[in-house]
């Protein structure tokens, strides 16, 4: 594998640092202790530019490389598709294997939901869903004044302005504010460390109940929709129960409420389905992918509904200039491919619960562990300064261990203070799985017994 040169290191870091923008990342940080800069990539294992070797377990730090690095057989689709034709336009303009890959969506994805639109990515995806949702309830006369939506605590949804003012983490929401009027936010259910210290399946129920009230408190007539992550990561991948979804949309169908349901992190294999949603039978009005959509080879993401929603309009007034771009559908096509081939995400459904277990077994007895907890492919770590309260650490804790990962040659991300998460490529085999549980339990044990926590 390849690394750059001395001269040619120090160049590019200066570049980075002279020109780059660094999103969501301290400033402070980055000159301190350096862009993160890769030159290379191989199955789970990325290189950066002084060629030291890493085991990616976060897919890319997104969580959007499910197939790892140099998947030739994508890369070749690619290139081909881009040779043959490679973009049309939009509206409605599709190239040949846009409207293949539509019916194939169609076949794959939860409950009713058959009719596409490509987009660029998450946060566009969220933007055609909402849009869509106050369009629909408006133009069929259900609801010609809807126009409030209600999301999370916690929630992510995008970056976008739209995407943004139904999203509660924030680093990110407090600097745009006010975002789109009419959003509201409610409750999500954590089954470790909820606000009201609560019982965890209690406070589930209660979470669901105050959707209710608080679309009697909004006017019914005025809510469009209700969008939710079947699975959050921002309050550190906590799986709810099937029960709370259930309880979801009954309330929705009661009150003419679209459901969003937002799995441009979850889709595609994550949570070894190829929708979470399927572990809690959702049917979506509305449904977001993006992400693992190409296996992070192309910048593409969807949004799917019912035939219903959009038949009640003539038009639907929302566009996108690379709407099915033909190198994403090659991309997103190839990916599929692979996965139903190779039963990859069947395959991915396995490791996850080896890899889960695993760990679990690696940190049980940890002081500062408060939970293990993870569905598939994507696993957590929450640390308490005590157990019996579940109180969270509120300094530089998860950071230490993080970046004590990485100094072994491990990749994981940090999620807020009291969190980590590992996501890996869903090829991924047990000996790397392996590998990254024992570099978690030596940073735990290396932080706690440094710190005094031990």
């Amino acid at each position: 594998m390849k690394s750059l040169e001395g001269a040619n290191i120090d160049q590019m870091r200066r570049d980075a640092l002279d020109h780059c923008i660094f999103p969501l990342a301290r400033v402070e940080d980055v000159h301190r202790d350096g862009p993160n800069i890769y030159v290379e990539g191989r199955g789970v294992e990325l290189v950066d530019q002084e060629g030291r070797v890493y085991l990616d377990m976060m897919s890319s730090h997104t969580r959007a490389n499910s197939l790892g690095y140099g998947n030739d057989e994508i890369a070749r689709a690619v290139y081909e598709q881009l040779g043959r034709l490679h973009y049309v336009g939009t509206y409605d303009n599709f190239v040949a294997p846009a409207v293949t890959l539509a019916a194939k969506l169609a076949d794959l994805a939860p409950g009713r939901l058959s009719q596409v639109m490509y987009v660029s990515g998450g946060s566009e995806a969220v933007e055609a869903a909402l849009k869509l949702a106050k369009q629909y309830q408006v133009v069929s006369g259900k609801k010609p004044r809807a126009y409030k939506v209600i999301a999370r605590w916690g929630a992510y949804h995008g970056s976008t302005m739209g995407a943004l003012s139904v999203t509660d983490w924030l680093g990110t929401r407090h600097i745009s504010e006010p975002g789109v009027p009419g959003t509201t936010l409610i409750p999500a259910p954590t089954r470790y460390r909820n606000p009201f210290g609560m019982p965890d399946d209690e406070y589930e129920a209660f979470c669901a109940d105050y959707l209710e009230k608080q679309i009697e408190h909004e006017g019914p007539d005025l809510v469009a929709a209700f969008i939710a992550e079947p699975i959050m990561q921002a309050n550190g991948v906590q799986p709810p129960s099937a029960a709370y979804f259930r309880r979801v949309r009954e309330i929705c169908d009661k009150y003419g409420v679209l459901l969003i349901i937002d799995e441009v992190i979850t889709g595609f294999g994550r949570t070894g389905a190829w929708f979470a949603s399927e572990h809690y039978g959702i049917e979506p009005d509305i449904m977001t992918m993006a992400k693992a959509m190409t296996a992070g080879y192309f910048p593409m993401g969807a949004m799917m509904t019912r035939a219903e929603l959009l038949e009640a309009l003539p038009v639907f007034r929302h566009v996108h200039t690379f709407s099915g771009h033909g190198g994403g559908v090659a991309a997103a096509t190839a990916n599929i491919a692979i996965c139903q081939r190779d039963g990859v995400i069947e395959r991915a459904r396995e490791n996850g619960r080896y890899f889960l277990e695993a760990l679990k077994d690696a940190l049980r007895g940890e002081a500062i562990v408060g939970d293990v907890r993870g569905v598939g492919m994507w696993v957590a770590v929450d640390f308490t300064s005590d157990r019996k309260t579940r109180a969270p650490f509120t300094d530089d804790t998860v950071k230490a261990v993080v970046r004590h990962m990485r100094e072994a040659g491990v990749l994981a991300s940090g999620i807020g203070v009291s969190a980590f998460e590992m996501a890996p490529p869903l090829i991924s085999e047990r000996e790397h799985l392996d590998r990254a549980v024992s570099a978690a339990a030596e940073a735990v044990r290396h932080v706690a017994g440094e710190r005094g926590l031990a």
